[in-house]
């Protein structure tokens, strides 16, 4: 899967001279808790609910509610955005896009062509539900995990073929390694001790069954 498939494309943005209560109103209108900021179509900043924040006077202030109000009306996007803003290809395979968030603990990332022009943004929020439709949680069937001991070629084309002639559809596969290998596997088939009696009478070992 690449970025450009899971992406939002129709973007919330701010321009660099509107003020902080302009945008705290559009993430409260549009129940988002951070905002690119563009000049004309160019990314130059990001500005974030955390970001907001830090430039708010705190409850402890001793500015009157008028006076706070006066400020956060006058304060630019320019004054307290972040300017150096990690961002990430269209192109680039949405692990990548996952490895940079998780290296630089980051919650999104701007997608940006060559020059700089916003085409999205990559939350991690689409991220996880990526991963969710990647396993197959969203469709009806059976959710197994099969171990293995050793890995080796031929080892899938063992398991497809017990599946395929009992006519049974496989619709997601994942693997995974630690120690053993364990083998996800999500089939169209609901009667999930049926998966189970076929599985390990062809001699695998089911370690789970959803």
């Amino acid at each position: 899967m690449y970025v450009n498939d899971k992406m939002t494309k129709d973007v919330v943005v701010v321009d660099p001279y509107q003020t902080i209560s302009e945008v705290l109103d559009l993430m409260n209108n549009h129940k988002i808790h951070r905002v690119p900021v563009i000049d004309g179509e160019k990314l130059v900043g990001l500005i974030t609910e955390g970001v907001v924040l830090k430039n708010t006077p705190s409850n402890a202030s001793t500015l009157s509610m008028h006076e706070m109000n006066y400020l956060l009306s006058k304060t630019k996007i320019k004054d307290i955005m972040i300017k150096s803003v990690i961002t990430i290809s269209p192109d680039a395979l949405l692990e990548e896009a996952a490895d940079c968030m998780e290296k630089n603990d980051i919650g999104c990332l701007p997608v940006v062509d060559e020059s700089k022009h916003l085409l999205g943004i990559l939350t991690t929020n689409d991220i996880l539900k990526s991963f969710a439709q990647l396993s197959g949680f969203y469709q009806p069937g059976t959710r197994v995990v099969v171990e293995f001991e050793e890995d080796g070629p031929g080892l899938l084309s063992k398991l497809t073929k017990v599946f395929h002639e009992a006519g049974i559809n496989l619709t997601h596969l994942t693997a995974q390694k630690n120690g053993t290998t364990q083998i996800v596997i999500r089939c169209d088939e609901t009667d999930k001790e049926c998966v189970r009696d076929l599985l390990t009478k062809n001699g695998f070992n089911v370690v789970s069954l959803l």
